[in-house]
């Protein structure tokens, strides 16, 4: 009786202390959520300024023109080239993955180059182009921190033109014509551009300026010596650094 007395109240006290164990366990910890992955979008909207540097060269083919008849003679063609340094300035607007621009550009230069003429050999042709300038409209697509684009507009080239005594001939190097001037006229290019900070971009960039065809008249010490007609295009090559304001990186989700 008594063993069954003692099991009977074992149990009752089992079942009574149960609940408050489970009433002693901790609470689950709740644990917040990660933030969703954030996508950093670059937009080349805004203003810039910056600095380029490369090399051109201005093909330049002339041609004597015989007084009275106006004859044309050829005097043979030649490159001027060399290294140039320059800035530009320009605003950017992004739509989508479209980029549309307008820019200014001008450059120093130090192009020059010569030939002897074919028809009169004691006769020396030297081009030199001594600056230009661009002003231009683009359009690109970019890809996040890649933009390529297109660009077209008008150029102007400072030009100096020199008749010299040919090597070979008495006189060698002398100067007996001069004749400068601001040449007008088109250009196209295209690009890539490389955005490695938020405000800062580097890029590389092709140039073809169409001057076509001019009557240049040569004189010394302010008297007509003869006239020859130059054609000439100018190609450049330029590694380009912009710094941008106005539009930095966006982040978007």
């Amino acid at each position: 009786m008594n063993k069954i007395l003692i099991g009977t109240i074992g149990a009752v006290a089992l079942g009574l202390s149960a609940p408050a164990s489970a009433a002693d366990l901790a609470a689950r910890p709740y644990t917040k959520a990660p933030p969703p992955m954030v996508a950093t979008i670059y937009d080349w909207s805004g203003f810039y300024i910056g600095i380029n540097g490369g090399w051109g060269s201005s093909r330049n083919c002339w041609d004597f023109v015989t007084p009275v008849t106006g004859t044309l003679i050829n005097d043979g063609c030649h490159n001027a080239t060399g290294g140039t340094i320059g800035g530009q300035v320009g605003y950017r607007w992004q739509s989508a993955n479209w980029v549309f621009g307008v820019e200014g550009q001008g450059n120093w230069a130090d192009f020059s180059g010569r030939n002897t003429s074919p028809t009169a050999p004691g006769q020396e042709n030297r081009t030199r182009v001594d600056a230009f300038g661009l002003i231009t409209g683009q359009i690109g697509y970019a890809w996040n921190n890649v933009l390529v684009y297109v660009k077209g507009g008008g150029a102007v080239v400072d030009d100096r033109y020199d008749l010299r005594i040919a090597p070979g001939f008495v006189g060698a190097g002398t100067t007996f014509g001069s004749a400068s001037g601001t040449r007008w006229g088109g250009t196209v290019g295209a690009g890539v551009e490389f955005g490695f900070a938020p405000n800062w971009s580097v890029g590389f960039e092709y140039d073809h300026i169409f001057l076509g065809t001019r009557n240049v008249d040569f004189t010394l010490g302010g008297v007509f010596v003869q006239t020859e007609r130059v054609r000439q295009d100018v190609d450049l090559a330029l590694i380009r650094l912009n710094y941008r304001w106005g539009g930095p990186a966006i982040a978007r989700y």
